[in-house]
């Protein structure tokens, strides 16, 4: 099928313009496509914009083990609904993946469900140097530098060192400092979800972010410092070649701790929502390169879970299905750019992990693509939520800018509100002979 996107305003990597972009077999072959061009499909796009798919860095999609709370084709479904076409997974599930044999079981596993394009990072322990060592198939190694299931937790500097040092695969974490967060809390109490980010403070963020960004630099080892908290931590970035890079997430960008009389447990995030200031600051960094990425680190409870009181309530939440359209909203609002957005969601991510073919609209570029709405006014419901959980902390929210149509590798899966579920989408390459933060 060979398929022509007609008249859209495509942000390409030089800047948005209007385009005809012509895709076949899932593959991109023409961004200029001319009147002659044969086609089996024409999309008209006037009054639309398309983009990249979003890839999406730092989900929980709790497959294997917790799939009362999520699994591959409900989390998929919602990726698709929400322009995310290739999602990477992290491995805190039951099992953890910690072994190349549990990350081929998810992987397969996807191959079944999975309606978007899937990786998953391996997990490191204290004790897996081997298993990291010749892991493949893998974005890269995920360490949770602070509280986590099972073996995940690594604060351990021997373990620390030996993973940056004897492992060659990029490297990405949880930073929050285990021994600052046991004073925080036997200093400030569990009494009210208002605790939670007294106890996971700005100086649990920094002291495991420094610690991080120092074994990074010593043993010159690519890493991706995850959902970023903090103004304080932003200081900490600057131009490393390509060695650092970092990310934000929505529920950092758009709350802070005023929402907890609001939303209570709903916002409750490991690293915990800050202040205004810090959300100012996650956006400038955003805005002024240190920061490169935004991904949503989706992490769904059931709405009973999260109502148990503070502090046995779960932290996470819901968020890949509505997290383009906040972009796109702050788009109209103002507050950044399309081009701005197609970076931080599209472009960056698959530049950080080395993904083939991805996150561009170029000739040779995966079909990854979604047509955009700018006009559309939608709300956010949590009945109308495909996420498994089905609720979101942006319910009874209204965003101008919504996705209208989804491809992966050249198939439809989304179109105006309808779902199509019969095709699968495919695990995603990684090249990481490229070195880095490709240009």
């Amino acid at each position: 099928m060979r398929t022509l996107i007609r008249g859209a305003i495509t942000v390409l990597p030089d800047g948005a313009r209007r385009a005809d972009v012509v895709f076949e077999d899932g593959r991109i072959v023409d961004v200029d496509a001319s009147a002659a061009t044969r086609v089996d499909e024409v999309v008209e796009a006037h009054g639309l914009h398309l983009l990249p798919g979003v890839v999406d860095d730092q989900v929980h999609f709790r497959d294997p083990g917790l799939t009362h709370k999520e699994d591959l084709y409900t989390a998929s479904r919602a990726c698709a609904k929400g322009g995310v076409t290739s999602f990477l997974e992290m491995p805190n599930t039951v099992p953890n993946t910690t072994s190349q044999a549990v990350l081929e079981a998810k992987l397969a596993l996807a191959s079944q469900k999975s309606i978007v394009n899937y990786g998953f990072y391996i997990g490191a322990t204290p004790h897996n140097i081997a298993e990291l060592a010749a892991a493949h198939r893998t974005p890269g190694i995920k360490i949770f530098i602070g509280s986590s299931t099972g073996d995940l937790l690594v604060d351990d500097q021997d373990a620390l060192e030996r993973i940056f040092a004897e492992t060659t695969l990029p490297l990405t974490a949880h930073c929050e400092d285990e021994a600052t967060i046991r004073a925080n809390r036997e200093r400030v109490g569990e009494a009210s979800i208002e605790c939670h980010s007294k106890i996971r403070d700005e100086r649990a963020a920094v002291v495991a972010t420094t610690r991080a960004l120092d074994l990074a630099r010593r043993h010159r080892h690519r890493f991706h410092v995850l959902h970023v908290s903090t103004g304080a931590e932003t200081e900490l970035f600057a131009d490393h070649g390509g060695l650092i890079t970092a990310e934000a997430c929505p529920h950092h960008l758009f709350f802070d701790v005023g929402d907890y009389a609001r939303l209570g447990t709903r916002v409750q995030m490991n690293p915990s929502i800050k202040t205004a200031a810090d959300r100012a600051a996650l956006w400038a960094a955003l805005r002024d390169g240190r920061i490169q990425v935004i991904a949503t680190d989706h992490a769904p409870h059931t709405l009973e879970e999260k109502a148990a009181p503070y502090p046995r309530s779960p932290s996470g939440l819901p968020a890949v299905e509505n997290s383009l359209a906040l972009m796109l909203d702050q788009v109209n609002r103002g507050a950044c750019t399309l081009e701005q957005v197609v970076g931080w969601m599209c472009d960056a991510p698959a530049r950080v992990w080395d993904l083939v073919d991805k996150g561009r609209i170029a000739e040779g570029y995966d079909a990854d693509l979604v047509l955009v709405d700018m006009t559309r006014v939608q709300t956010i419901r949590d009945a109308e939520q495909e996420t498994k959980c089905r609720w979101s902390p942006w319910d009874g929210v209204s965003l101008q800018g919504w996705p209208v149509r989804t491809w992966v590798r050249g198939n439809e899966v989304f179109r105006d509100g309808v779902i199509d579920d019969s095709r699968r989408g495919s695990e995603i390459v990684f090249d990481h002979a490229r070195g880095g933060y490709w240009a």
